[in-house]
């Protein structure tokens, strides 16, 4: 049953890059949970941190593409030595402004600084995959079997993620609350400091590079309507992200329990594990258009208990369960987007995927910090729900796009 991971774990250099893969975006679960734990403590406004949050959200969501197309053109290490050690020095310095009480202002300004310098490492260690199992990205309908193994490939890496958001909460919480609120941030610049340097060394699995003037034929890859097609849909679904993480904080902080906010997190997290692991070992009939449809109105739906919860055991299960629809959908999502680019252009192509939802993320974190100020965590649980409702509302446009999808019989798909 699990032959294909066996298979995928065999492929020559494969752990060399992905657990350190794993070690380099731990800080995506971390990040904005320190920075509400660092600023409330110091401001005792949600409304600032949900501001700073989105302020955070909106220039990564800016800079991810840019430093994904750089790494194209350049190379995965020569990207990541110029861009790394900026983003190291900028979070230290915005954790001692914050610790210092400065200006507010010099809060935005700092965090601006560091996350200008932010790069999608999950684009990065899943270009690899797709350079390690199919150099030439010659996977095509008549290549099942090959396809299959990049399917469990990017469900191995939605598993990683779900890993960085079980373990990413508990340990910022742990730290934040146990050690002092700044050692939450503290802890992800450690990882960033040890996981970037052990994934530049895997320079066996690193894809080559593809000058400018190679890629200039090419048209820009947000161009695309398959790519639009899904990049809409997961910009919003960055919002209910967003919400969720920090509603379920307040939800905690408010029954005295604010120590469970990071593990009910991390339940969440293991719904989608599972889920991920499963579709590893699925080969799937549907195309990956149909299964991105089928998982974005589950998700929506799997939203709408969280409403009817008031205690943390009852909110956990609701948790747990609505993480089933979470990496499918974005296992799809990759599926549907990567199909539609040459080569050269996927590492930002993959990027886009998921670019959109720091931005969607940035929106709804200042709307969920001001509904919780007004009206409490409970009311505020209507934020993802609505977030999820407009990402189905959003993949209308492309009816035709999802269409034509849904009816090719490709094995890419």
């Amino acid at each position: 049953m699990f032959s294909a991971y066996l298979t995928l774990f065999r492929t020559p250099g494969a752990l060399r890059f992905s657990i350190p893969g794993l070690i380099a975006r731990m800080p995506i679960s971390m990040d904005s949970l320190a920075l509400i734990f660092i600023v409330v403590a110091v401001s005792d406004s949600y409304a600032i941190a949900g501001a700073l949050s989105a302020t955070a959200s909106v220039v990564m969501a800016l800079a991810t593409p840019h430093w994904s197309r750089v790494a194209d053109r350049i190379g995965q290490s020569s990207m990541l030595v110029r861009v790394i050690p900026v983003k190291v020095i900028a979070f230290c310095i915005f954790t001692v402004l914050v610790l210092n009480e400065t200006p507010v202002w010099t809060w935005f300004l700092s965090i601006i600084i560091a996350e200008a310098f932010s790069v999608n490492t999950g684009g990065l260690v899943r270009r690899r995959w797709l350079h390690v199992l199919s150099p030439d990205k010659t996977t095509t309908a008549d290549d099942e079997q090959d396809r299959h193994l990049v399917n469990t490939a990017y469900s191995f890496e939605a598993l990683m993620d779900e890993v960085v958001f079980i373990l990413g909460p508990i340990i910022v919480t742990a730290c934040a609350t146990s050690i002092a609120p700044a050692a939450g941030i503290i802890s992800g610049i450690i990882f960033v400091a040890i996981g970037f340097p052990l994934f530049i060394s895997a320079k066996e699995t690193e894809p080559p590079a593809t000058p400018k003037r190679h890629v200039d034929p090419h048209p820009a890859v947000i161009r695309n309507k398959r790519v639009q097609a899904v990049v809409l849909p997961t910009t919003l679904l960055g919002g209910f992200f967003g919400s969720i993480a920090i509603v379920t904080v307040a939800f905690a902080e408010t029954r005295g329990q604010e120590a469970q906010s990071g593990i009910l997190l991390a339940i969440w997290a293991a719904g989608s594990a599972v889920a991920a692991i499963i579709n590893g070992v699925v080969k799937w009939k549907l195309t990956s258009a149909a299964r991105f449809l089928l998982f974005l109105f589950a998700l929506t739906v799997l939203s709408i208990p969280m409403l009817f919860v008031h205690s943390i055991p009852w909110l956990a299960v609701a948790l747990f369960f609505n993480g089933f629809a979470i990496a499918p959908l974005v296992i799809n999502a990759y599926g549907v987007a990567e199909g539609a680019v040459p080569p050269e252009q996927i590492t930002e192509t993959l990027t886009w995927v998921v670019a959109g939802m720091p931005m969607g993320g940035a929106i709804s974190s200042a709307l969920s910090g001001q509904i919780i100020d007004r009206f409490g965590a409970d009311i505020a649980y209507w934020v993802p729900l609505g977030f999820m409702i407009a990402a189905c509302v959003a993949t209308l446009p492309y009816f035709q796009t999802y269409k034509a999808l849904i009816g090719y019989p490709r094995a890419r798909d």
